[in-house]
């Protein structure tokens, strides 16, 4: 596969991402479900076969778009947490050689760490308990804000009302 092939791959296969992740028009049902589980699993499945091959697409190989694609998969691989730490360890790997975003590997920082019962470390992961959006526990709160700058991200007070404006629609 070239690099052009690899990245309308993953361009393709992000925007089926994206697409079932829309919010719909009637509640989630067990087929939309069913369906999203499927698409989670089968690019979880390419995108490792990927990596395997050919290690973590990088930005010089798929440029900017393609590396949001290939993180975006990599983030949504909850149902298989032993690959989403494969991806982890490859685009930690990208990201010391300057191929790919601090922030994506934050953001999977995070995400493989909630998903393993771990307290994160940028703020990047929220839940909803019934009682309103929260933060999962976040390790080391007093130095929050400069993980995530190094990381190349907002503070947290903004990315936090960003959240809240998505998802509680407040304003």
């Amino acid at each position: 596969m070239t690099d052009d092939e690899l990245r309308a791959e993953l361009l393709k296969r992000m925007k089926v991402d994206q697409k079932i992740r829309e919010p719909a028009d009637e509640p989630l049902n067990q087929e939309r479900m069913a369906q999203w589980r499927n698409i989670d699993r089968d690019n979880t499945a390419w995108l490792r076969s990927v990596v395997v091959m050919r290690g973590w697409p990088l930005l010089s190989q798929v440029g900017e778009d393609g590396a949001l694609a290939a993180w975006l998969l990599a983030q949504h691989a909850d149902v298989s947490p032993e690959i989403q730490r494969e991806f982890h360890r490859a685009l930690s790997d990208a990201v010391a050689r300057n191929e790919a975003k601090p922030a994506h590997l934050a953001y999977l920082e995070d995400r493989v760490r909630v998903n393993s019962g771990r307290p994160q470390l940028y703020g990047t992961q929220f839940f909803n308990d019934g009682g309103g959006l929260k933060p999962h526990p976040i390790e080391d709160a007093d130095q929050l804000d400069d993980r995530r700058a190094a990381a190349g991200l907002e503070p947290f007070e903004q990315y936090e009302a960003q959240m809240r404006r998505l998802y509680e629609g407040d304003a």
